[in-house]
């Protein structure tokens, strides 16, 4: 009997550490900490060796909607926005994905990263992109 228990309480505790895992799994609406407003869907997900990714699904600024990475360096210079990874190789640690980076499509910038699901509001993100001890965090909300 002591063995079922146990057994009952490991699966409780792993689905709850799974259902954590995933919670982030999903699309957010973006919003730019400078403006406020809206700027863009980007729906995470993860691979198949457990990190995170995002990429832009939809520009709302009508304006920007054909937008390329003019200001970047790499492979993704002058690519389009819409369809691009910018959340790159995240990883779950102790309810936070960390460990990864996070593109600023605006100015080129890749910037370390982590996101972590706000405590008393399940559908609103904290992304934090971060340089040393420098970092801005913004507010993405789950789209329902």
């Amino acid at each position: 009997m002591k063995y079922l228990l146990s057994l009952a309480f490991f699966a409780f505790c792993t689905i709850g550490f799974s259902q954590n895992n995933d919670a982030i799994v999903g699309k957010w609406k973006t919003i730019d900490d400078e403006t406020k407003e809206p700027k863009s869907i980007v729906e995470l997900y993860k691979s198949s060796d457990g990190k995170l990714y995002g990429k832009v699904e939809t520009i709302l600024n009508p304006k920007k909607k054909n937008s390329v990475c003019d200001k970047c360096e790499d492979d993704k210079k002058d690519q389009p926005v819409l369809g691009m990874i910018i959340v790159d190789g995240l990883e779950y640690d102790d309810g936070e994905w960390e460990d990864g980076t996070i593109l600023d499509p605006n100015n080129g910038t890749y910037y370390d990263c982590k996101m972590w699901i706000d405590e008393e509001n399940p559908d609103k993100l904290n992304v934090r992109g971060y340089v040393a001890f420098f970092y801005r965090t913004q507010f993405w909300y789950r789209v329902q």
